[in-house]
């Protein structure tokens, strides 16, 4: 992920813990307390999610709009690069996801 600006209205930050680094692969641990954000941010790389637990998320996107959606623990998912996002917990226990980017 492309590192964040600090979390707006006040929110926590996310905790990124980088876990591997390499030329091929960037492997980040992601650790949100409810409410917590990633800060706004554009994915620079094709990116890989696999949710370690289940939360319900808010991802406020470049227009302002927030859609709410389902982190479920083991349920992998994909993006292309060019995302631009804040990531939100939305839910009232921790959340942590491990993002795999593809350089």
């Amino acid at each position: 992920m492309c590192a964040g600006a600090a979390p707006s209205n006040g929110r926590p930050a996310a905790v990124a813990t980088v876990m591997v680094d390499n030329e091929r692969v960037r492997v980040t641990e992601w650790v949100f307390a409810p409410g917590a954000a990633t800060g706004w941010h554009t994915h620079e790389m094709d990116y890989v999610v696999t949710p370690v637990t289940s939360q319900p998320i808010d991802i406020e996107s470049e227009g302002g709009g927030i859609a709410r959606t389902q982190m479920t623990a083991g349920v992998t998912y994909f993006r292309k690069a060019g995302v631009s996002h804040d990531v939100i917990n939305a839910g009232d226990g921790e959340l942590r996801f491990v993002e795999t980017e593809l350089k």
